[in-house]
């Protein structure tokens, strides 16, 4: 677990759970299981179910009859979890996006620290990867990913450039890609603008995007009546969705309501504003810098 991120917010996501010790609760990110081990400290004759679809944390499972592991995409939620004979839940914890294991693993090619292949799959067995990507889509297809998910300035005239090489030779690795957009990097935002593009590229491998609005779709349905909803989430592509269903009902963000003028919604915030990490922790732990956590109850 030592190669694995230290849990961000640890302390804000037990209190935002509320947790029962009775209770019956879902980690959809275990990574290193880090906030599962301390969901699971808090539980008596309650049970905790996480997911992860990287065989890497398999290695982290935790030896304890209140856990449950389960080896897949959290898009599965509901029929994984009908599997166990688990139709309602009094909890949910997702702490999104990347793990610092599978940012600091070289060759699983998500930091553009390090030289790699292309790749930036979350499952390992996946066959779309960033290559593929990359070397595969169309010049729109690209503008598209990049205007979308990586939000750059001129993204078509970056995919122009990055279809006019790859006409010559396949871009196969981190430092090629980088090589050849280094000239649209800002001077002094360098790793900002490349942290941009592989956002883009990671979001399109991995359909990022809409696995989330499925998960969050389906912990809608399977929440039990004031259960809790708790999203740590890194950047506002993530945060939008969560915020929109938490505030709207939906992802889409325009409030509904039925014939009698009531608000449909699924969920009350708890915490009015989203929850941020403090000074002390960004110190302790890097990763927690873009952190922000919402914490939503079923209504």
């Amino acid at each position: 677990m030592s190669e694995y991120h230290d849990p961000v917010l640890l302390s804000e996501c037990l209190d935002g759970l509320n947790l029962n010790p009775k209770g019956v609760y879902v980690d959809v990110t275990f990574g290193g299981g880090g906030h599962s081990r301390a969901i699971v400290s808090k539980l008596e004759e309650g049970h905790l179910y996480a997911f992860d679809q990287d065989d890497d944390a398999l290695k982290n499972e935790i030896d304890d009859d209140r856990f449950t592991l389960i080896n897949a995409n959290f898009r599965y939620l509901k029929s994984s979890l009908r599997m166990y004979g688990v139709k309602e839940i009094d909890g949910l914890l997702a702490d999104l996006g990347v793990s610092s294991h599978q940012f600091d693993v070289a060759d699983r090619g998500f930091s553009i620290r390090f030289e790699a292949d292309l790749d930036m799959r979350m499952d390992q067995n996946s066959n779309l990867n960033a290559y593929k990507v990359i070397n595969g889509y169309e010049q729109d297809e690209l503008r598209n990913i990049l205007k979308l998910y990586g939000e750059l300035k001129r993204p078509g005239t970056i995919a122009r450039v990055i279809c006019e090489a790859k006409e010559n030779k396949p871009i196969e690795t981190v430092n090629e890609l980088k090589d050849l957009l280094r000239s649209f990097a800002p001077k002094m935002q360098e790793n900002k603008f490349f942290a941009q593009v592989f956002q883009a590229i990671r979001i399109e491998v991995n359909d990022e995007l809409n696995v989330l609005r499925e998960m969050l779709s389906q912990a809608q349905e399977i929440l039990k009546p004031g259960g809790r909803l708790v999203v740590i989430s890194y950047h506002s592509l993530e945060d939008r969705l969560v915020k929109n269903l938490i505030q709207k009902g939906n992802f889409e963000g325009e409030l509904q309501q039925d014939f009698y003028g009531n608000k449909l919604l699924s969920f009350k915030k708890v915490s009015r504003k989203p929850i941020l990490p403090t000074e002390e922790e960004i110190q302790r732990n890097n990763r927690a810098r873009s952190a922000k956590l919402r914490v939503a109850e079923k209504l």
